[in-house]
């Protein structure tokens, strides 16, 4: 935590982000969960709206510093209908469970409550993959998990609405980020609130030096020495069932058939 307001630029963007697509809906909240507390600014900028908020990460010191509740996002502890909105930023990506997940936090929204997160999706640090493999593979004993499952957004979208969220959403947007070395582009993961949750062997000396190496030799194509590593960022917007959203017409009741209706005018 003492390092993240160094590190943590992606985390920030994303809440940023949430806050900008937030502004854009017209309904009001006055009961909200933020998942993920590394970036306090979520829950400030829903205070400053008048809304009563509560804090939850699944690291310790997070959580403490805002003031907030440990729990796993797929081991919420809260009642169904707690809450009105439900904020979740950057912390996806990296559950166990997230089906799950999304199903526990569907139950703790009330009816027409909006839930709405973003986090690192498939395709994010090709480049730090490719450079922990070649680290791996230079011991000769595996390949280690040392970045967990990625979801692609169409994935994403779809276990939104297997959750059973009404109207859902799934978008997403790639970033580009220049580093000059292995050390610079772990150091954000790591201080940054994004490292990897799996278990796995620690890498030996060797390996990281192989890693470094490999990483190094990619930079060198650069006019600048530096590398771009990309994250594919998911975003997802989903509502909590209920009788009042709009709902698609009854199959077979168009008055006007789709050949007729695409047909040229005269």
């Amino acid at each position: 935590m003492a390092r993240f307001a160094d590190h943590g630029f992606l985390a920030r963007h994303i809440a940023d982000e949430l806050l900008a697509r937030l502004d854009m809906v017209e309904r009001r909240f006055s009961r909200a969960l933020v998942l993920g507390a590394a970036d306090a600014r979520i829950a400030a900028a829903l205070r400053a709206q008048g809304m009563q908020v509560v804090s939850a990460d699944a690291g310790f010191a997070a959580a403490r510093a805002a003031g907030g509740i440990q729990c796993d996002e797929d081991r919420l502890p809260f009642a169904d209908g707690s809450f009105d909105l439900i904020v979740s930023a950057a912390v996806l990506d990296s559950v166990n469970d997230l089906p799950g997940a999304l199903v526990l936090a569907r139950r703790a929204l009330e009816p027409d409550g909006l839930f709405i997160a973003g986090f690192v999706g498939a395709g994010s640090l090709p480049r730090l993959r490719a450079a922990m493999l070649e680290a791996d593979m230079a011991g000769g004993r595996g390949v280690a998990p040392r970045i967990h499952p990625q979801i692609d957004v169409r994935s994403a979208g779809d276990l939104l609405a297997r959750a059973g969220f009404a109207l859902p959403v799934a978008d997403g947007e790639t970033l580009d980020v220049r580093y000059g070395g292995l050390d610079a582009a772990l150091a954000d993961l790591r201080f940054g609130g994004l490292g990897g949750v799996l278990t796995g062997p620690p890498a030996p000396l060797s390996r990281l030096q192989a890693g470094t190496a490999h990483f190094a030799f990619a930079a060198q194509a650069d006019p600048g020495g530096r590398i771009s590593e990309t994250f594919a960022l998911v975003y997802l917007i989903g509502w909590a069932p209920d009788g009042s959203q709009p709902r698609p017409a009854r199959r077979g009741s168009a008055m006007v058939s789709l050949t007729q209706a695409l047909k040229p005018k005269s």
